[in-house]
């Protein structure tokens, strides 16, 4: 193992987004803190490939960031892995409709908690570290943070408070540290779903994104934006030109 070797740690790491965001990091020399909740097995293969390519260059941190405490205890236990951290990615986000007059207490706390009281109180605690090695964090936002997907209120909600964080860390953790989102557009059509033409005919660039575009945009907001923050990088092929 390289200490010198930068590290990040990814929220919701196991699959999708977060699993492409391991890969595509720990393949430019990062080592990598992989965090997830329920998708243990996805995690240990995931890992498993990675130390297979480097060694001792990613562990596995398990939580559940509806659990406060589990959060702290998360930031802890990511700084005991190596006494370091380069790059926070809150990439976990919960996602299901919530139509007005169906919401409950429930869907709120599992849908604020996610997506908007965790990344607050992990950056908080993460925050001093991160200071020392001049490092960023880089928040998984939405296009519709600012264009409301109809029957997702609380999503939309949390999202758009997800946009507020990120300009407002950025704000207080100047200069030492960048603080920047990315809002995906149509990235990934859920398991077994065909492509929605009806979705793809309001995409200027005419077809799903794929994690290569996002997990581009992060690794150039952790490495070659050394002078943007408080930034949100909509990724979603035009998309928000014509919601």
């Amino acid at each position: 193992m390289n200490n010198n070797e930068p590290v990040v740690l990814i929220t919701g790491a196991a699959a999708r987004i977060g699993a492409a965001l391991v890969e595509y990091f720990h393949q430019r020399g990062y080592r990598v803190l992989i965090h997830y909740r329920h998708s243990a097995e996805a995690a240990q293969a995931l890992a498993r490939r990675c130390n297979e390519q480097r060694a001792d260059s990613c562990a596995l941190l398990q939580a559940d960031l509806e659990d406060h405490q589990q959060v702290l205890q998360l930031a802890q236990d990511a700084l005991a892995v190596w006494q370091r951290l380069d790059v926070l990615i809150n990439n976990a986000s919960r996602f299901f409709p919530t139509p007005l007059g169906a919401a409950d207490e429930s869907d709120w706390h599992s849908l604020m908690s996610s997506n908007l009281k965790a990344p607050f109180f992990l950056s908080q605690a993460l925050a001093p570290e991160l200071a020392q090695r001049q490092g960023c964090i880089i928040n998984l936002v939405d296009i519709h943070a600012d264009k409301p997907m109809a029957k997702h209120s609380i999503y939309n909600m949390a999202k758009a408070g997800n946009t507020m964080l990120t300009k407002t860390l950025a704000l207080e953790l100047a200069p030492e540290v960048r603080v920047n989102g990315i809002a995906p557009g149509a990235i990934l059509w859920p398991a077994g779903e065909a492509p929605n033409p009806e979705l793809l005919a309001k995409i200027p660039m005419a077809k799903a994104g794929g994690t290569e575009p996002i997990c581009a945009a992060a690794y150039y907001l952790a490495k070659a934006a050394s002078y943007s923050t408080g930034q949100i990088l909509n990724i979603d092929g035009g998309r928000s030109l014509s919601m």
